[in-house]
């Protein structure tokens, strides 16, 4: 049989895509935006080409160091703690729900986020191009933060979301969504493996760190408290072991939370209304409620390439991850005025998060109503990377 010029280029991308294995991203989508170009696809190229000029933020360049003396030990602050105005020294601080300190922006967190979103958009860049420039860089970002001894992170989060004059600085169950966003990076470095600047050095060096972050998570008491966590916490506490897992190859570890996540969060935090009480008790009710679904639609694509249903999973009483998504659907469209519970701020991005959401729901079994919601409220120039990579 003779093969075409584009049969080949078919077969090459078909082998390339073979060989990543994302499990947050829409492998499907990302292969039909490397065939054809489009605005989402070229304002993640145009990220990627600031990120090329910019030199990441460590956790050595911090001002404070964490309790244990190290400057490579992560720290971050809770970010809805304020200085307590009625102490000389502000100690200890006390919670504002939903309304953010700008502190958190002196210590690890933002520069994690940064980094891990750097490699996401770098990664894809060089999916879409196949320019190596990009890949280059999102390794080198790899190596600094994950690998390089001068500057690497500790595989812990013993400091994560501290609160000044409280548990003697130490951190929190709640610091360990912090790492949340390394879920998306692996995708991208799922990409980056059929680059040459990729080494076997740097897979098993990042092998070793997540290895000894998985363990830290399942073993400390730390990770403990989070795996406790009733909320939105305990499920993003069990998508990052998974995805971790799979990263290490451990797939009985992700089989077994992936196999009690119905009973263990879905069943506890969502009521047979559909509703989720912990997350309406929130001065920010719609953001939380979308942030956990969010979160529950990530266990279910990552179950999806392992050929587990769990978008579809529903308690004998009816709770269900579609009976939380209908909750929220009837204030869609509306003012917050109309909204029962408290939304203190970003009304307006919520609505297109709830959108996006839509969009996602229906990828795992198509509905019409979802379909024509998210049509209807968001136009082309709102999707941007959303809509490819979901």
């Amino acid at each position: 049989m003779k093969i075409t010029t584009f049969s080949l280029f078919i077969i090459m991308v078909f082998a390339l895509t073979v060989q990543a294995q994302p499990r947050i991203w829409n492998r499907a989508n990302l292969e039909k935006a490397k065939m054809v170009s489009s605005e989402a696809s070229k304002l993640i190229i145009r990220d990627a080409d600031k990120a090329l000029t910019k030199t990441i933020k460590t956790v050595m360049d911090k001002e404070m160091i964490a309790p244990s003396g190290d400057k490579h030990d992560y720290i971050s602050m809770g970010k809805y703690w304020w200085p307590n105005p009625k102490t000389a020294d502000g100690l200890p601080y006390i919670r504002k729900d939903g309304v953010v300190n700008p502190e958190i922006e002196k210590l690890d967190r933002v520069p994690l986020g940064n980094m891990a979103r750097s490699i996401s958009n770098l990664s894809l860049a060089y999916y879409f191009t196949s320019d190596d420039k990009y890949a280059a860089k999102a390794v080198e970002n790899l190596r600094i933060w994950f690998i390089n001894k001068e500057t690497l992170m500790n595989p812990n989060m013993n400091f994560g979301q501290t609160i000044p004059g409280r548990n003697n600085g130490k951190g929190r169950g709640e610091g360990i969504i912090d790492t949340y966003s390394f879920i998306e990076m692996l995708d991208g470095i799922e990409l980056l493996k059929s680059s040459s600047k990729f080494t076997n050095n740097d897979r098993k060096a990042l092998t070793d760190w997540f290895s000894t972050y998985l363990d830290w998570m399942l073993t400390s008491e730390i990770g403990k408290e989070e795996f406790a966590a009733k909320n939105n916490h305990g499920i993003a506490f069990d998508v990052q072991v998974v995805r971790y897992a799979l990263f290490l190859g451990e797939e009985d570890i992700a089989n077994q939370y992936i196999k009690e996540f119905p009973a263990r969060r879905l069943f506890t935090q969502i009521e047979p209304n559909g509703s989720q009480p912990l997350e309406l008790a929130r001065t920010t009710a719609m953001g939380y409620s979308l942030s956990n679904l969010t979160h529950m639609l990530d266990m279910c694509k990552i179950a999806k390439t392992l050929k587990i249903d769990l978008y579809n999973a529903k308690s004998t009483d009816g709770r269900s991850i579609t009976k939380a998504i209908d909750f929220l659907i009837p204030y869609l469209g509306k003012s917050v005025t109309d909204f029962p519970y408290k939304q203190i701020k970003d009304w307006d991005a919520k609505q297109k998060e709830l959108c996006r959401v839509l969009y996602r729901a229906d990828s795992f079994t198509p509905n019409p109503v979802y379909k024509n919601l998210f049509s209807k409220n968001l136009n082309s120039s709102q999707q941007e990377s959303n809509f490819i990579l979901y």
